[in-house]
């Protein structure tokens, strides 16, 4: 069955150090804004919640934390003006947040709250960036797909965005979209912008990007959330600065037209990771046969 057009939200917004229940109050007028603009789902910055602040995260894991239980559902009353968005406005939101989880184990982890309200821990991130993220958490052991309305959206957060391999993997989960909170530190714009545009078109897919924005150095960051489309091109772009929320529309017979006429993930062979050939040469060109 092909899914209607969907609408959908990038937020950013500058998050407040360890002030969990404030950031989700910043979090649910986002959302709300999105709901205005039409938008199903609202997706929102890594970390928001207790913000991206290693130092903060380090020195305050009772504070900073979601809790989930044994089905990766959470309580946090914290979160109850999400919930509240979600409920009335009718917008499913994917926010990015620290969690413990029964066994101990602390995750940098989407957690989406759904149209009834309930939160779930949806992903956890599996490519873990730099030495403060991993003294502070623990990998993501699989891949994660979001159905909204018919649409199947993988989820990645900021760093597994830089491994072709991550975005293709949903793609082969039959993902049309890629929903990626991030957290880019200013000075990053470039490999900020290259990098999710690559992903939409490597995959042929539509790539949602909420970057994290403000804050102090070192933990300042760049904003430009973003929504492409499956050639790579952004529909719509914030500003690198500033809080805003972008929307664009999801458009099934575009996805289907870029993938007519670029069908890289059907043509795809899954052989080329095999064997490869060492060639040598002493100097010159090598001879013809050797390349053949």
């Amino acid at each position: 069955m092909v899914p209607s057009p969907l609408r959908v939200a990038a937020a950013q917004a500058e998050a407040v150090p360890a002030d969990l229940a404030g950031n989700a109050v910043v979090a649910a007028r986002l959302a709300a804004q999105a709901a205005d603009q039409g938008a199903s789902i609202a997706v929102l910055p890594e970390l928001f919640l207790p913000a991206y602040h290693p130092p903060a995260l380090g020195a305050d894991p009772a504070g900073t934390d979601l809790a989930a239980d044994g089905d990766r559902r959470v309580a946090d009353p914290r979160l109850d003006p999400v919930r509240t968005v979600s409920r009335d406005r009718g917008i499913v939101i994917v926010v990015g947040a620290a969690v413990r989880h029964p066994d101990q184990r602390r995750t940098c982890s989407s957690v989406v709250v759904d149209r009834t309200g309930e939160a779930t821990v949806a992903y956890d991130k599996q490519q873990l960036c730099g030495p403060e993220e991993k003294a502070l958490f623990t990998p993501g052991d699989r891949g994660a797909t979001l159905v909204v309305d018919g649409w199947r959206l993988g989820l990645g957060i900021c760093y597994d965005g830089c491994f072709p391999e991550h975005g293709r993997a949903a793609a082969a989960d039959g993902a049309q979209a890629y929903l990626c909170p991030s957290a880019y530190l200013a000075g990053s714009e470039h490999r900020r912008d290259v990098y999710y545009a690559a992903r939409a078109l490597d995959n042929t897919m539509y790539v949602i990007f909420a970057n994290a924005v403000g804050g102090s150095a070192p933990w300042r960051f760049n904003g430009g959330s973003a929504v492409y489309e499956p050639e790579g091109r952004p529909l719509v772009r914030a500003a690198d600065t500033g809080e805003a929320v972008v929307v664009a529309t999801l458009d099934p017979a575009e996805l289907a037209r870029v993938r007519a006429e670029h069908p890289m993930l059907t043509d795809r062979r899954d052989d080329l990771g095999g064997p490869r050939r060492s060639l040598f040469t002493s100097g010159g060109l090598l001879p013809d046969k050797s390349v053949t």
